[in-house]
């Protein structure tokens, strides 16, 4: 297992990321246990979930079932980098969710109790909260990080702005602020590299992309239709974005098999080589679907490969981050001005 560091952070974590969302709702706790054991014996030392996950046995069930692993021993807890959120609604009280100093302060401590632990590695905000001032987030998790029971601060589903808007405001307290940004990002949904990666580049902030098979669309889910097997990607609204998306993934399928690649081997190789992605976030059911995701990381997409991907999943604006892909959209039309001279760079 390759570790990197989260972010700018001096934290090391292995390239890919347990997800434990089906824990407690799709996986019994007895399997979540033994794929957790299976991820940490093969060098996955970084684990997410979040205070809402867990749904069939109420929400933070999956908190509760990390927390009863971690209670078996063998170094577990040491072991494991440690992420969660926070922000989720959990009740019908109207502060009983959101990023306020009250909620941020009493859902950590909720946390806590259910993981069975004395301290968070990773407290992630689950969404943007629009009627909380960055001052007053920030002075709740300064409050956490002194008292011993948060290591670092990351966010999730944030706009590029977003990140930029955050970390200034940490800046302004000297607060280390944000090390990671978890958003949806693989070949069929690259929107992210419009705003949101070049920002969290600029800042050192890791990328951490969930969804990394587009909800199994790219781990061979025509294929597997065509074998008349039941899974995620070929069920509930996958079958939808499948039926539209179909010519597509089609012609993904076909390049995969032209090489001898698995779908999924691909589709993680490739987000496992873009610019400022620490470590994708894997949502196995299974061990036999851990397994093919450690697999990918001895996976190699060549340029060759790369290039055919590209032109099969292109890149929002012509490749360019937003605002340049914007601002520079007239320089390469027909009738657009013949000088491209950035006046401020020179360039």
């Amino acid at each position: 297992m390759d570790y990197t560091n989260l972010g700018r952070s001096g934290l090391k974590v292995s390239r890919l990321c347990l997800g434990t969302m089906n824990f407690g709702s799709r996986t019994a706790e007895q399997d979540s246990h033994a794929i957790m054991d299976h991820a940490l014996d093969n060098g996955i030392n970084f684990f997410d979930t979040a205070d809402v996950y867990g749904s069939r046995s109420g929400r933070g069930g999956t908190e509760r079932i990390i927390g009863r692993w971690f209670a078996q021993g063998g170094a577990r807890r040491d072991r494991v980098v440690l992420a969660t959120k926070v922000y989720g609604k959990h009740s019908d009280w109207p502060n009983d969710r959101g990023l306020s100093a009250r909620h941020v302060i009493q859902a950590c401590n909720a946390s806590l109790r259910r993981l069975g632990t004395d301290w968070i590695d990773l407290y992630q905000m689950h969404h943007i909260d629009r009627s909380t001032p960055w001052e007053e987030v920030w002075q709740a998790m300064e409050v956490l990080v002194l008292q011993g029971k948060v290591r670092y601060v990351g966010s999730s589903n944030f706009a590029g702005w977003h990140l930029a808007a955050a970390q200034a405001a940490a800046d302004r307290r000297h607060f280390f602020g944000l090390v990671s940004e978890q958003c949806v990002y693989n070949l069929a949904t690259r929107q992210v590299e419009l705003d949101v990666i070049p920002s969290a580049i600029a800042h050192g902030i890791g990328i951490l992309p969930w969804s990394p098979l587009h909800g199994g669309l790219l781990s061979g889910s025509l294929r597997k239709q065509r074998d008349g097997a039941v899974g995620r990607s070929t069920t509930g609204r996958s079958t939808a974005e499948l039926a539209k998306r179909a010519e597509e993934i089609e012609a993904y399928e076909r390049l995969c098999s032209e090489g001898g690649y698995h779908p999924a081997d691909i589709a993680l190789s490739w987000l496992l080589r873009q610019p400022g992605v620490t470590a994708p976030v894997i949502g196995p059911r299974t061990v036999a679907q851990l397994d093919r995701s450690i697999g990918a990381l001895a996976v190699r997409v060549d340029q060759h490969l790369t290039a055919r991907l590209g032109a099969l999943f292109p890149p929002p604006e012509r490749g360019e981050a937003a605002p340049a892909a914007k601002a520079w959209l007239r320089q390469s039309e027909p009738n657009g001005p013949a000088d491209t001279t950035d006046a401020a760079s020179g360039r």
